[in-house]
């Protein structure tokens, strides 16, 4: 194995980091492999409500769990769960019927007693979207996740995660229990935030195929117009609105758009570039040009690569449903124009992850991975309702750890295991208040690595951006402005600016 002397020894003749491995140096030096793992769509209770000394869902009295209508009232029950609990073709499925008169609470989805719907079972998707999102949140309050949901009762439902593998390695390391998604709503911007902690914009979208998809918004600015005819209350229906799209009313991107480039949910133009999506398509984003956390890596010289479950199954064509199910617009890297089909950036940086993260093991077994590594886990593995089971994602990056842990470069890695949003899921605590875009609601983190404080909950407060903020240091990088800004409008509101995880580490561990 070739060792950290070897790597400062090309650093000081001036050469540039490529991978990482060898003996143990003092303080964030130590870190040589920085390995960020990124699911899908769960809140913190939905999940680690129970986990021992967190602030989970033991610390929640009745009254601030209570969900209000749409007129501020509290309801006298939850709605009924809209088209079913249990996603189509799930059999026994639980129905809309079955979830009629649940009491206004938190309740349990795998209770034996109860629907008795195991981690094993996909449950129907939830609203997770950017101005939703804030609708739920109510202030910090959260109490109208029902009242704003197209999915009822489900919004407050919640699992006994220490039936999975990864609730022991928290157990065995750290779990972050402060940690907010980087932006309210869903996967498509909280993916953003995560490479470059800003909003991907549509310049002259008024004029433009995606004209359509403009937002009606409140003079709040965080609340969408509600359409004439919209059921008053919770118990009736879903709400609707008169124009909920995937741009602001000043043309950035909040919700899914597709990729500019393939592979992309949008086909190619007829006449246009097959590497290409169609532009005339009102969903497909213009190339973005905002600087990411890679761009700020590959200019000092150090090796990164996000890692895609399925990426060639999705270029060849061949992506199916239920399995791999490769999602388009959770591949950030693939809207930017400086990483477009042809860039020696892209081949450099964009790499296939192979079937079950295949391609992935054989890196990290080989010891391998460059000095930060991205991971995005295929469809059906990423823990997403709706198409995806928590156990299959849960066992699967659980799986992944076991190899991290004994692979070469181990000994100075840490390892990130994160969500990218709440996936419309209930959380009981009020995420600080800092600017326009978030942070949205809590999501579970793990931090494994030799380094995490052992059997740790970690209170500091974080979000997505601390995973950068984290990267930024250790490799002693510029600070990109979106990290900047929201630190300031953290503190500007009366909150401590976000932590970079180091809080969760012991440099001094034997």
């Amino acid at each position: 194995m070739k060792t950290r002397t070897w790597i400062l020894g090309l650093l000081a003749a001036g050469s540039s980091i490529g991978w990482a491995g060898g003996a143990v140096a003092a303080g964030i030096d130590s870190i040589d492999n920085i390995v960020v793992i990124y699911a899908e769509n769960r809140s913190f209770d939905n999940l680690y409500g129970a986990f021992p000394g967190a602030n989970g869902l033991q610390k929640v009295t009745p009254a601030e769990a209570q969900q209000l209508d749409r007129d501020g009232t509290v309801l006298k029950e939850l709605a009924p769960v809209w088209h079913g609990l249990t996603a189509k073709g799930v059999t026994p499925p639980v129905t809309e019927a079955q979830t009629a008169h649940l009491a206004n609470q938190p309740f349990a989805i795998d209770d034996p007693q109860g629907f008795n719907t195991p981690l094993s079972v996909v449950t129907n998707d939830l609203w997770h979207r950017f101005y939703q999102n804030q609708m739920q949140i109510d202030g910090g309050k959260n109490d109208r996740f029902v009242a704003y949901a197209d999915s009822g009762a489900l919004v407050m439902g919640h699992y006994d995660g220490a039936k999975l593998p990864l609730w022991e390695v928290a157990r065995s390391y750290t779990l972050a229990d402060n940690f907010f998604m980087g932006a309210f709503g869903g996967s498509f911007l909280n993916h953003f935030w995560l490479v470059c902690a800003c909003t991907p914009t549509y310049p002259h979208a008024d004029t433009s195929p995606a004209k359509g998809l403009i937002s009606a918004v409140e003079p709040d600015g965080v609340s969408l117009t509600v359409a004439a005819g919209s059921p008053a209350s919770a118990i009736d229906g879903i709400p609707k609105f008169v124009k909920d799209g995937g741009l602001t009313p000043d043309f950035y991107a909040i919700n899914t758009m597709q990729p500019p480039y393939q592979p992309s949910a949008n086909k190619p133009a007829a006449d246009g570039n097959p590497a290409f999506a169609d532009p005339a398509n009102p969903t497909t984003l213009p190339p973005q040009t905002e600087q990411t956390i890679g761009d700020l890596l590959s200019a000092k010289g150090v090796g990164w690569v996000w890692y895609s479950g399925a990426w060639q199954v999705a270029l060849d064509g061949k992506n199916a449903t239920p399995v791999p199910n490769f999602q388009f617009h959770h591949q950030p890297f693939n809207y930017f124009a400086d990483m477009a089909p042809g860039t020696p950036a892209r081949a450099e940086h964009i790499k296939d992850a192979g079937l079950s993260g295949v391609e992935l093991i054989k890196a990290i077994d080989a010891g391998s991975l460059p000095p930060v590594t991205f991971y995005k886990p295929q469809g059906d593995l990423n823990e997403h309702a709706g198409y995806a089971d928590v156990e299959s994602g849960d066992r699967h990056i659980a799986d992944l750890i076991s190899h991290l842990q004994k692979s070469p470069q181990w000994q100075h890695m840490v390892v990130i295991v994160t969500y990218d949003e709440n996936g419309g899921f209930w959380d009981h605590v009020a995420p600080p208040k800092a600017d326009r875009w978030g942070p949205g609601s809590r999501i579970p983190t793990l931090i494994v690595s030799p380094f995490a404080r052992k059997g740790f909950v970690d209170h500091t407060l974080y979000d997505t951006t601390s995973i950068l903020h984290l990267i930024t240091r250790r490799f002693d990088l510029p600070v990109l402005p979106g990290l900047k800004a929201r630190d300031e409008a953290l503190v500007a509101h009366g909150n401590p600016s976000v932590g970079d995880l180091t809080a969760a580490l012991d440099f001094n561990q034997p």
